[in-house]
């Protein structure tokens, strides 16, 4: 597949790097020299140098005969001129990263098809409705929702008093056979384990359970961890992932105490004026004296999502150290999410991973109905719906091989949903959530087609 992808910068460069890997050809355009050789010095992709919003350079790139173009550069106007032009110019799909929500509105005037734009990326906010999930499930480091909301999977911390210490997954299933679900990954040291039930959890592991939406709970307390309820939320930073985090709490029947900071004084006015239910304070949020006079250790959930990422960490460690019950903080590069868990952040959030899970899908294709990287791990979540007459219909799952690295964990069939098991039948149209590592995937896609 031939895909063109506008904008070198780290969602970019991150594309780049696995759709390589899968065998695409991949061309990389900017205008920005230095991130282009970047690009070109460590990933094996074509690169070009020329301006998004000039014809002559799209043609150059080579848009004409595109399967797919994604423009993912940090100007919104950019990727949509460069969306409008490539598919005059004949790109067969267009994927396109917008952080404002003017043309995903539903009253919004002009749609995105209506720019060339087949596919619309909203990075923010797919990372503000994931920290929203989060603080609802307090326990949870990650919560991810499956075919279509009727399945979900969490992650969860083990800690060294956790009565799963020493067990293995099968003793583990054993012990509470009133619960239907599985451990489909662990996080161990910076390794990622795709579990078989004689394996042990071990303490500081994260596990990764799949179970149906209305188990988890019980799934939670299994881990010896409290069912906290969360009622007083501090945000720290009006970004739009801070204001949107605000605007989704306050649009819902429960009466959520919010508090914002916003150290700009020009928009703490603009967004008291807007979120009429939102205290909105002017100052710091990583001054100590500022949380604890507005009541930090009297708070259940500490967010932070400024555009610091160092402050956004320093700022949940003071809210954890002051026994803060839930901590998420905004982090722009992947690789500090592992670490984050090691320090005592109860979770970290990488709006740029919302942005390429969602591009990844449709580069994908198929019978992919979605693709989930699983934060801090090198696991992900597929979805996939099973084609008439393919091979993974054929037999019960426990008579077919799939390749090392990935494991079957539930089944969506005529709107059930359950955990699969070796005696489990697939049947064409049934979707399928498989966890799986990346050296996998392609082994895995081609069962279903």
């Amino acid at each position: 597949m031939k895909i063109v992808i506008i904008g070198a910068g780290e969602i970019g460069y991150d594309l780049a790097s696995v759709l390589s890997q899968e065998k695409h050809d991949v061309i990389v355009l900017d205008r920005d020299k230095d991130c282009l050789d970047k690009v070109s010095e460590n990933l094996d992709v074509l690169c070009h140098e020329g301006n998004a919003t000039s014809a002559k350079d799209l043609v150059d790139t080579g848009v004409k005969d595109a399967d797919i173009m994604i423009a993912v550069t940090s100007i919104d106007e950019v990727n949509m001129i460069a969306s409008m032009m490539s598919k005059r110019l004949g790109a067969k799909m267009v994927i396109a990263r917008i952080r404002s929500d003017e043309l995903s509105r539903p009253n919004a005037p002009l749609k995105s098809t209506d720019l060339g734009i087949d596919v619309l990326i909203h990075p923010e906010q797919s990372a503000a409705q994931e920290i929203v999930r989060l603080v609802k499930r307090a326990s949870a480091s990650d919560l991810i929702n499956l075919a279509d909301g009727k399945m979900q999977m969490i992650g969860l911390r083990i800690g060294k008093d956790s009565p799963l210490v020493g067990k293995s997954l099968i003793k583990y299933a054993e012990e509470y056979p009133e619960i239907t679900f599985r451990v489909v990954a662990i996080s161990r040291r910076g390794l990622t384990i795709i579990p078989s039930g004689s394996v042990q959890i071990r303490a500081l592991d994260q596990i990764f359970v799949l179970a149906k939406t209305e188990e988890i709970p019980d799934v939670v307390k299994t881990s010896g961890k409290p069912n906290v309820e969360i009622n007083r939320i501090m945000i720290a930073g009006g970004t739009p992932i801070g204001s949107m985090i605000a605007r989704i709490l306050c649009r819902e029947e429960k009466n959520w105490n919010i508090k914002l900071i916003e150290p700009d004084h020009d928009k703490a006015v603009d967004l008291a004026h807007e979120l009429k239910d939102v205290l909105v304070l002017n100052g710091n949020p990583t001054d100590p004296d500022l949380l604890a006079t507005e009541g930090i250790t009297d708070t259940d959930a500490f967010i932070s999502v400024t555009d610091d990422e160092e402050s956004n960490i320093i700022s949940c460690l003071m809210a954890k150290h002051l026994e803060v019950q839930k901590t998420v903080a905004l982090v722009s590069k992947s690789d500090y999410i592992p670490l984050s868990q090691t320090i005592g952040l109860d979770a970290a959030i990488n709006k740029k991973s919302a942005a390429s899970n969602e591009i990844h899908r449709h580069v994908r294709g198929g019978r992919v109905i979605s693709v989930t990287a699983l934060q801090g791990t090198k696991a992900e979540v597929i979805e996939l719906q099973a084609a008439p007459g393919s091979k993974i219909t054929k037999k019960p799952i426990r008579k077919i091989k799939f390749p090392e690295g990935c494991v079957v964990g539930g089944i969506l069939s005529d709107g059930s949903t359950d955990i699969a098991t070796g005696q489990s039948q697939i049947q064409a149209e049934d979707r399928v959530i498989i966890f799986c590592l990346p050296n996998a995937i392609e082994k895995v896609t081609s069962l279903f087609k």
